[in-house]
Order: C-alpha cells, then structure tokens, then sequence
C-alpha cells in the first residue's frame, strides 16, 4: 500500500512540474460530483439506480495543443438498487478507481474524453428494508476485489481551471461470479484546479 501511494504521488508531482507544448501548461487539482451507479445482468437487464457521490485528484498533461492525458485516483460510490413490492434491496459498493483518460479539446474550453479505468473494491455491503423493521436485514457478499471497464465523457473548462464534465462508465468486469453483473455508472462533476 505504501508503495502505491509513492507510486502516486510521484507521478502526480511529474504530471503537475512538466510543461507541455505549444505553451499549454500540465496542472492538477481536486474533482468531485456525483453518481447514478447501476449494474447491468448478463448485458441484458439493468438495475435501478443508487445516488451517490465521488471525489479524488487528478493530473492533465498537454502533449499537443489540443490533446492531453489525464490521471486520475477516485474514490467512487457505486453498486444498485432493486425496489419492489417486498421492499427495497440496496447494494453499496465502494471503489478506488484509477482512470487514464484522453482529452482532446475541439475548442479552448469543450473537452472530450476517452481511456480506461481500473477500480479496486475497498468496502462492500448489502442491505435489504421492507418497509417493516422487524424484516430488515443488513448482510455481507463477497464481490470481486478488482474492476475494469471503459469511460466516455466531455465537458467544459475555463481559463481559470474550473470543469464541469459528464463522463459514462461501462464496466466490463464482473463484480459477482454469477449472473455476469457489470458496473454501470453516470458520473457529474466539478474539478478545480490547484
């Protein structure tokens, strides 16, 4: 754990002192927003949605006037819900996810984005309310410890570093044995600059 967290902060650090061409300069800074996070069952039927949110770091490297990569190490809310009649069975998934994105911006302020993403589940756990306490129940699985998938977004960003970006996440590994259930997730945020 601790070198990963070297690992990363050295990386960070070299995203954020590096120049780019063309006089485009690298930054970091800080993003948060929030999640619609849902998984999808054998590619064919998808969960109703838990609302929840995100936050982390991130570090934007130009390597052309217009393009640049960026890093980023998220702490991400995820998982379902299922309502029906007996009641409501919530699953909440907690990742630490690690995207390399490509930007590209078509114009000095739009942005698009593109890249992988691997995730690593850190908390997990399963709660089922009926509408009647004496039937809740608050129980623990045992999902996948890693993830991965691919993100699409865009967004816009000011010459003072404020964005405000929407980005899709399909999920392409399983976070169950059975059944083939993929993450999900609607992510909108808001990033600053340092």
């Amino acid at each position: 754990m601790k070198t990963t967290f070297l690992t990363l902060v050295i990386v960070f650090s070299s995203i954020y002192n590096m120049n780019a061409q063309d006089g485009k300069t690298s930054n970091a800074g800080i993003k948060l927003g929030y999640n619609l996070a849902a998984v999808s069952f054998d590619g064919d039927t998808e969960t109703g949605q838990r609302h929840a949110f995100h936050a982390g770091f991130y570090g934007e490297s130009f390597f052309a006037e217009a393009a640049a990569i960026q890093i980023e190490f998220m702490y991400s809310q995820q998982g379902y819900e299922i309502k029906d009649d007996s009641g409501t069975f919530t699953q909440k998934l907690d990742y630490i996810n690690l995207p390399v994105m490509l930007k590209i911006y078509p114009s000095e302020t739009f942005f698009l984005e593109a890249g992988p993403q691997v995730g690593f589940a850190i908390n997990h756990k399963e709660e089922f309310d009926s509408n009647f306490n004496l039937f809740d129940t608050s129980s623990d699985f045992d999902p996948q410890n890693f993830d991965w998938g691919v993100n699409f977004g865009g967004g816009f960003k000011t010459d003072s570093g404020v964005s405000l970006g929407v980005r899709y996440h399909l999920g392409l590994g399983d976070v169950y044995d059975e059944g083939s259930p993929q993450n999900r997730v609607w992510q909108f945020s808001l990033g600053f600059d340092f």
